[in-house]
């Protein structure tokens, strides 16, 4: 295995480009950092282009055979220097992977027979959506569809508060009307969170084939989920400030449909 030692190897600085989204689409790669990360990916069936490896650290790791389906020809040793330069999360395990993204299409969604979707409406910071994606695994939510994002689903950011949960939930990509019509088509009922609704959402039938549309902290929804969902929903608000974190919104409500299906 290739030892690399200088913060000036070439492949090292391609790294650090990768850390910026037009970087990412440009070379059609994106990082993982994290062997338990990684062991998800693979399940997943990513495509792994390149692994470097910081020995010391990787001794540390509870997922050592993570490395054994990878060929050796793509795996390249780095000093803890090096991986300290590339590495964009504290307490690492010592591994980071260059992987090629997948297309997030809604054509690819696999639903179940009465399916629960989570729609996000112009996310725009990774650490949120790495959180509901988490939320979303957790619920075993059948897909996460993000429409008009703000953000990109590879960001490196999204990944470490995914804690891997973007191998884990079938996520598509698409624009507002493209869910919308998808819901329609799959008989999907959509429930807009909205602070002005009149519906609270414990009071909601989510039994049947449901979606959440959630939209950002700072602006909420835009007119067209407000005007074209099938129903609008709120939250009691009982402080003086009337919005949560999107991700703390969207996990409430995903759990109460939960509650309501028996699960």
């Amino acid at each position: 295995m290739e030892k690399i030692t200088s913060l000036q190897n070439t492949r090292i600085k391609n790294i650090v480009k990768l850390s910026k989204s037009k970087e990412r689409k440009v070379q059609n790669l994106f990082l993982i950092e994290g062997a338990r990360e990684l062991s998800l990916a693979l399940s997943a069936g990513y495509e792994i282009d390149s692994v470097f490896i910081c020995p010391e650290l990787f001794l540390k790791t509870d997922y050592p055979k993570v490395l054994e389906s990878i060929p050796e020809s793509k795996q390249f040793g780095v000093t803890e220097a090096v991986f300290e330069k590339i590495a964009y999360r504290e307490s690492s395990d010592g591994l980071l992977t260059l992987a090629r993204p997948k297309n997030h299409a809604l054509a690819d969604l696999k639903l179940s027979p009465n399916p629960f979707l989570i729609i996000l409406e112009a996310v725009e910071k990774p650490g949120n959506l790495g959180a509901i994606l988490r939320t979303a695994d957790a619920a075993q939510a059948d897909a996460v569809i993000i429409c008009d994002p703000a953000t990109d689903v590879y960001n490196p950011n999204a990944i470490r508060s995914s804690v891997g949960c973007i191998f884990t939930v079938q996520t598509a990509i698409c624009s507002s009307q493209e869910a919308l019509d998808f819901s329609h088509k799959k008989h999907i009922k959509s429930f807009a969170a909205e602070l002005n609704a009149a519906q609270w959402y414990q009071d909601t039938d989510f039994t049947l084939p449901s979606a959440i549309v959630m939209g950002t902290e700072a602006d909420g929804l835009t007119p067209f989920w407000i005007e074209n969902a099938d129903a609008r929903i709120k939250i009691p608000m009982r402080g003086k400030i009337d919005s949560l974190n999107v991700s703390v919104s969207t996990a409430i409500l995903t759990f109460e449909a939960m509650r309501q299906r028996g699960f």
